[in-house]
């Protein structure tokens, strides 16, 4: 059983895509107010990879067998009722880059190579493309335009929050899709907790320069050397001063590194992990 609060930002669902075969996928509430798209975080759950990557383990770069990884992906592809040709995949590298992806990226990734490097944001307003990024504590970002119908999805660490890669994408999308930011519906997906992300003063400082009239709503200091980090709130900061309603805001209350038996997480695993995934999708007419 996954940790959280009691409130219903995020919901488990189970989705049999074969008799005796189940895939848990984590759902957002207020995304799915928005019907023309499909969105979901995976678990560690549901999939054939075995050792450190048990079980459904999303990355080809982890030591795990391809014929595995494949299978996982062909079992998400049944979750969200699409194939494995649709996905498109980033190239993380803890960039603030955005690269809006058409119909001739699909399965970029997954079925065919990337052509494209240092990619931590898609964004598109093409249906059928599943924009897909990949987790291990580090915070996905989920963005939806119900007006012009487009989507972006984004990778956010330590060096993507302090760079805003939240205010990044969402002015790729205004600059896209004619996005405006009061219309815009965006989730903060689960990621590592402030309880258990120690960084060091260094990176401590970087937060004080980029956000100094929240550094106490961010930081803990633990010693002269160590502080405890809220990506969450961090993110979600750059999110409202980017200009997204409160309302139209949801912040995640899930910790990978306090769920190691459903999430992966490279700091409880010491490394020794696979990847999660979010996934974001335009619905087909």
């Amino acid at each position: 059983m996954i940790q959280k609060n009691d409130k219903q930002i995020l919901i488990e669902r189970m989705h049999e895509i074969k008799p005796g075969i189940q895939v848990p996928l984590l759902h957002f509430p207020l995304l799915e107010k928005c019907s023309f798209i499909t969105h979901a975080f995976t678990t560690r759950m549901g999939g054939v990879s075995t050792g450190d990557c048990t079980s459904m383990n999303l990355s080809f770069t982890r030591g795990d067998d391809e014929a595995a990884v494949r299978e996982n992906y062909r079992r998400i592809a049944a979750a969200l009722e699409t194939d494995e040709k649709q996905f498109v995949c980033s190239d993380q590298t803890h960039t603030t880059n955005i690269r809006r992806v058409t119909k001739a990226d699909a399965g970029k990734g997954v079925v065919i190579p990337k052509d494209y490097t240092d990619v931590d944001g898609l964004i598109t307003n093409e249906p059928g493309i599943v924009l897909s990024t990949f987790y291990a504590d580090c915070v996905p970002l989920y963005f939806v335009d119900p007006v012009h119908r487009a989507i972006g999805l984004s990778h956010s660490g330590w060096r993507g929050t302090v760079n805003k890669m939240g205010q990044v994408t969402i002015e790729a999308m205004k600059r896209e899709f004619e996005s405006r930011t009061e219309d815009l519906y965006c989730a903060i997906g689960p990621s590592i907790c402030q309880d258990c992300y120690e960084i060091s003063r260094d990176v401590a400082e970087e937060f004080m320069k980029v956000f100094p009239e929240h550094v106490s709503d961010i930081l803990i200091r633990k010693s002269e050397e160590k502080f405890q980090l809220d990506l969450w709130k961090a993110n979600e900061i750059v999110m409202l001063k980017a200009g997204i309603l409160p309302e139209h805001l949801a912040v995640t209350n899930i910790c990978t590194c306090c769920n190691p038996t459903e999430l992966f997480s490279h700091r409880a695993s010491k490394g020794k992990r696979g990847n999660l995934a979010a996934f974001l999708m335009i619905k087909e007419e």
